[in-house]
């Protein structure tokens, strides 16, 4: 069978048809994606004739790209994941309240006219998957590292679940302290700074893309991790990365990038009017 045939043989046992909804997700990279297949299994529970398909967009062909999707009659829209989040504010023609807060989008919506909405749903992503592994994250003392798309809706979420304090770490100092500024404005009781000593936190939390490669410094001093801790990633590829690797080692409690995903997924499907 050659390449050709082995494609057309794919599609047919996907059930796609000329009357198929196509959805998709952009990234830079793609390889490491996992929507499509999770999106996939909850299309076949509901009996949705749709496919949500990877498409590998750099950052300055994104605007094109936009401007072409707009034109797709049968696209109901996508996922924008990494480094997409924060751009696709100004790309799109409308923003929910969350994303509007969080400046960051992650799924986007057109309507029949072309008109692009997105929304942000990272963060109740993450805070349901922390419950669902069993960490109630109030009161909880969590330290985050990021300011970017996904961090940003993290720290806002962690924030309306009610965490007890809450430090920003990042590489770029500004960024930091931009996003500790935007949480100030919106929960202004809220204990929030942009240093903080790693050990004294109970909930840390890698909201970047730092361990995805293999070369990556780590976000976290993994000499400071203690068994009291409990460690989560956004990373879904590599599924245990060497900040997670390193909690087990030192006895933390731990939770994997994939579960952020699926708990958001039926939010996302539903925004993009799969569901």
């Amino acid at each position: 069978m050659d390449g050709r045939t082995a494609m057309n043989s794919a599609l047919t046992a996907a059930g796609i048809t000329g009357r198929t909804r196509v959805y998709g997700i952009l990234a830079d990279p793609i390889y490491h994606v996992k929507a499509p297949e999770v999106m996939g299994a909850l299309f076949a529970h509901h009996g949705v004739d749709g496919v949500l398909v990877p498409l590998h967009v750099k950052a300055d062909g994104l605007a094109v790209v936009m401007d072409g999707l707009r034109h797709l009659r049968n696209f109901g829209g996508f996922i924008a994941t990494v480094p997409h989040k924060t751009a696709m504010t100004d790309l799109c023609d409308a923003l929910t309240r969350e994303a509007e807060q969080i400046g960051a989008v992650n799924c986007v919506r057109r309507e029949a006219d072309g008109r692009m909405v997105g929304t942000m749903l990272d963060g109740i992503g993450f805070v349901e998957a922390l419950r669902a592994s069993g960490l109630e994250p109030r009161d909880r003392s969590a330290a985050l590292a990021g300011a970017g798309g996904a961090a940003s809706a993290i720290a806002f979420a962690l924030a309306e679940a009610g965490v007890a304090r809450l430090t920003i770490l990042n590489r770029t100092a500004d960024r930091a302290r931009a996003l500790v500024e935007r949480l100030r404005t919106a929960y202004p009781t809220l204990p929030v700074a942009a240093e903080g000593a790693q050990a004294e936190h109970d909930l840390l939390v890698n909201g970047t893309s730092l361990g995805m490669r293999p070369q990556d410094a780590s976000p976290f001093d993994l000499s400071a991790l203690h068994g009291g801790q409990f460690v989560a990633e956004a990373i879904m590829d590599p599924e245990t990365t060497p900040l997670l690797a390193a909690a087990s080692a030192a006895g933390c409690r731990i939770q994997k990038g994939l579960p952020m995903l699926e708990r958001q997924i039926a939010l996302m499907a539903r925004h993009m009017g799969a569901l």
